[in-house]
């Protein structure tokens, strides 16, 4: 299990998804993404491509000025989602 920090401050909607979403076909099940964002949407647009993905989520540090997802690669055939 490895874990991948991708760093997208500064960036605003739709980018941080797109690269979230991205980032997340490279990895294997069991792998952790460490996602940081600066785009207030992000809480919204985040949890909800996760959900899509059959991924897991978790907020890790919530302030006015950044947001910390780490989310884990789901396991299974094509690894989220079938």
């Amino acid at each position: 299990m490895t874990t991948t920090s991708l760093d997208l401050t500064g960036l605003k909607c739709p980018l941080p998804a797109l690269k979230t979403r991205k980032a997340l076909k490279a990895l294997k099940p069991g792998d952790m993404l460490e996602v940081c964002c600066t785009d207030p949407l992000s809480v919204i647009d985040i949890p909800n491509l996760i959900r899509e993905t059959g991924d897991k989520v978790e907020i890790r540090e919530r302030a006015e000025s950044r947001i910390v997802f780490l989310i884990e690669k789901a396991g299974g055939p094509g690894g989220g989602k079938v």
